[in-house]
């Protein structure tokens, strides 16, 4: 069964989306690329990264791609597939260093349109929660709950975790 060109994780934080979304590249090909987008500002974030790398076997091809993971995708082979892990978190490096929030996530859309491979992406849904109380927050959470819904839109499979357990919101999982 082949991957579809485009797939959409969507969830929680430590929904199980991650994994969910390796499971189903490595179901795929035993060429999987690992796009990701983690900076590691704090000792916190550097464990998390840590766990996810322990989890990933030598399989993978890591390109680390803070913020041009249109150039990553670009360079991905037809013979690969691609997960890209997380659009939340390349979206936060966006704002943080004052990007155009719109453009750059048009490039986005573009660069897994044309990708040579099936790509798989990994988001958060930030929008079921409380109203944050500042700018920022709110600014994130409207421009991630934007991209989400860009995404979902062009992707063939969009696919909902919760508690580790994946829904097919929009086509059919593999």
């Amino acid at each position: 069964m082949a991957l579809p060109h485009s797939t959409l994780v969507l969830g929680g934080a430590s929904s199980g989306k991650s994994a969910i979304a390796e499971d189903l590249v490595l179901r795929m090909t035993d060429q999987p690329v690992y796009i990701a987008t983690a900076q590691a500002f704090d000792a916190e974030m550097v464990d998390k990264v840590a766990r996810h790398q322990d989890r990933r076997s030598a399989a993978w091809t890591t390109i680390e791609a803070p913020f041009d993971v249109c150039a990553a995708l670009d360079g991905a082979s037809g013979e690969q597939v691609v997960l890209l892990d997380c659009a939340t978190l390349w979206l936060t490096n966006l704002i943080l260093d004052d990007r155009d929030i719109a453009d750059e996530s048009k490039q986005l859309l573009a660069a897994i349109a044309r990708c040579a491979c099936p790509v798989v992406v990994v988001s958060n849904e930030v929008g079921q929660g409380i109203v944050p109380d500042n700018a920022l927050s709110r600014r994130f959470r409207n421009e991630q709950g934007q991209l989400n819904q860009a995404m979902a839109a062009q992707m063939d499979v969009v696919v909902a975790v919760m508690a580790g357990l994946p829904l097919a919101l929009k086509g059919t999982l593999p």
